[in-house]
């Protein structure tokens, strides 16, 4: 497994990552002691960050992931949760309601503390509440020692180039804009380097869309997006491989991305996963696939306030 620095925090971090959220069986009923072994599973492969979130679940994330963790040495990996999204329309970014949300992880996860603390998807709430309420709460969580870092996450990536200039934050995290199908985020990098903010990329496989089975009925995503993602998977499959393995390649071969997060509740899936990030990428065949996905590249969907979303490309 590769590392690398996630921006000045002075993480060394494994550029595939672990995302927690298959734990709290958010995409199908998991078993306990199956996630567990994943987790150890996981530590096993070299991969040394974990994130998660009381939303995952609604707390059963955080709860499985604290038992699989509880007796592995605190110091030999990087752990991080948020706050602020409880539920799929409950929001509360008050200070009170972060310091108590932190505390009600940290009980959870069998820990003192967490390397990194975000706010989660704060495109749902109004600026002002992150700006005069939310981060100067998780500044004063820093002093105390509960959290080491802080940072926000959300989908739309204006909410960043908003946000970042505004605020001190120490790391993001942003999902489905650094996939085969789409790969905007670049285009936040020079701000990013610019105020020294570590990057974490979530979701290589965009939430599902990229797969044979073709998006789950849930997904946001236009049905020209849908349907191009579904032609790039049966195109890999065509080829004898999976889809997941080039995708997972392509977000951990560009080095200006620090990590990459992948979830997963099957140990020999993240076997797999940690596998594929140390193979060679198929540039063939990575080609051909960004050829059939090139008419929907940048393609994305609305997420909270409309001013995050006037200019998307859907």
């Amino acid at each position: 497994m590769n590392y690398r620095k996630l921006g000045s925090t002075g993480l060394d971090v494994s550029v595939l990552s672990f995302g927690a959220s298959s734990l709290g069986s958010v995409f199908r009923t998991t078993d306990e002691s199956e996630s567990i072994r994943t987790v150890r599973e996981a530590l096993d492969c070299g991969i040394n960050y974990i994130d998660v979130s009381p939303y995952y679940g609604l707390t059963k994330a955080e709860t499985v992931l604290g038992k699989a963790i509880r007796d592995v040495p605190r110091d030999s990996f990087y752990l991080s949760t948020k706050a602020g999204r409880y539920g799929e329309n409950e929001f509360d970014f008050s200070s009170k309601r972060i310091a108590a949300s932190l505390e009600e992880s940290l009980q959870r996860l069998n820990t003192d503390h967490v390397d990194l603390f975000f706010l989660h998807d704060i495109e749902f709430v109004e600026p002002a509440v992150i700006l005069e309420e939310a981060m100067p709460t998780l500044q004063r969580l820093k002093q105390e020692g509960k959290i080491r870092h802080a940072g926000i996450c959300g989908l739309p990536l204006e909410l960043f180039r908003q946000m970042l200039p505004q605020i001190e934050v120490d790391a993001i995290i942003s999902y489905c804009h650094y996939s085969l199908n789409d790969s905007t985020l670049l285009e936040l990098l020079p701000l990013l380097s610019a105020r020294q903010v570590g990057l974490v990329n979530a979701s290589p496989l965009s939430m599902g869309l990229l797969g044979t089975r073709g998006a789950p009925d849930w997904h946001p995503a236009g049905s020209e997006l849908k349907a191009a993602c579904k032609r790039a998977a049966e195109l890999c499959a065509s080829k004898g491989t999976e889809i997941a393995k080039l995708a997972i390649q392509y977000s951990v071969a560009n080095e200006s991305i620090p990590t990459t997060l992948v979830s997963t509740a099957n140990p020999d899936n993240i076997r797999r996963n940690a596998g594929w990030a140390e193979e060679e990428l198929d540039t063939e065949l990575l080609q051909e696939v960004l050829d059939v996905l090139a008419p929907v590249q940048g393609q994305t969907w609305p997420s909270g306030l409309p001013e995050y979303n006037r200019s998307l490309n859907v």
